[in-house]
């Protein structure tokens, strides 16, 4: 695997190596119950104003974080059909891994999701983003992470999007669930850029690497827990494994 790890994201090797240590010795058994994370998943109630559950195919981008956790859990919801690994925030040309590393190209790490909403709704998709796929009251950082390329946002592909965004903000700020003020920011009229394919899969495909087992798998064993209808033992993976 090509070191693809900043500086910054290393420190968080060192904060979880006793708990990496640990729950590497068998990635699969790790699967099986939720354990000591960087994040604990918070309870979040269902969106008061939802899309209506009609078939057929729309997207959402949310930014909370390394992208690598944000993709594997919303790989691993019903009704998800891809999970693609990005940047979003910027123009096309910084959209490029070490660029946006930087912190100055307005780039956040990004996931943008394919879904049916006759299986699962964007504001249900929301309530997983809040609930285990991040922490959205850490002003741009996420875990071990920092810089506004790990910022929380949500951008909306329109308005019906930003008007659900703002509603479910507001009901979880209103319901006090968070001990933290939100920040998650919503952003409009953002372009998506895909990263490149070493980041794709990087959960599924690299279930013991330290960074992933501290910080990421214990966000799908919480999916599991907390959202067991939306949940799917099978990911939808971009690539395949052989690649």
């Amino acid at each position: 695997m090509t070191d693809i790890k900043s500086s910054k994201r290393s420190t968080g090797f060192v904060r979880g190596a006793l708990a990496a240590a640990a729950l590497a010795v068998t990635g699969a058994a790790f699967w099986l119950t939720p354990a000591v994370s960087a994040e604990d998943a918070v309870v979040t109630p269902p969106p008061a104003m939802d899309e209506k559950a009609v078939a057929g195919s729309e997207k959402a981008i949310f930014a909370g974080g390394c992208f690598w956790g944000v993709q594997g859990v919303f790989q691993h919801v019903k009704g998800v059909s891809k999970a693609v690994s990005g940047y979003t925030g910027g123009d096309k040309d910084s959209a490029v891994y070490e660029t946006v590393g930087t912190g100055r190209t307005g780039h956040a790490e990004s996931v943008e999701i394919t879904y049916d909403p006759s299986k699962v709704t964007y504001g249900q998709l929301l309530q997983v983003y809040f609930s285990v796929a991040h922490n959205p009251t850490q002003l741009n950082y996420q875990g071990p992470d920092s810089g506004t390329q790990y910022r929380s946002t949500i951008f909306a592909e329109n308005d019906a999007q930003k008007k659900i965004a703002q509603s479910y903000i507001a009901q979880l700020e209103q319901a006090k669930v968070f001990p933290k003020p939100i920040v998650t920011t919503l952003e409009t009229g953002k372009t998506f850029y895909p990263a490149e394919n070493y980041h794709q899969d990087f959960l599924t495909l690299n279930p013991t690497y330290p960074y992933i087992v501290y910080n990421d798998l214990p966000k799908v064993a919480n999916l599991k827990q907390l959202f067991p209808a939306l949940y799917s033992e099978k990911p939808v993976l971009v690539l395949s494994a052989s690649n």
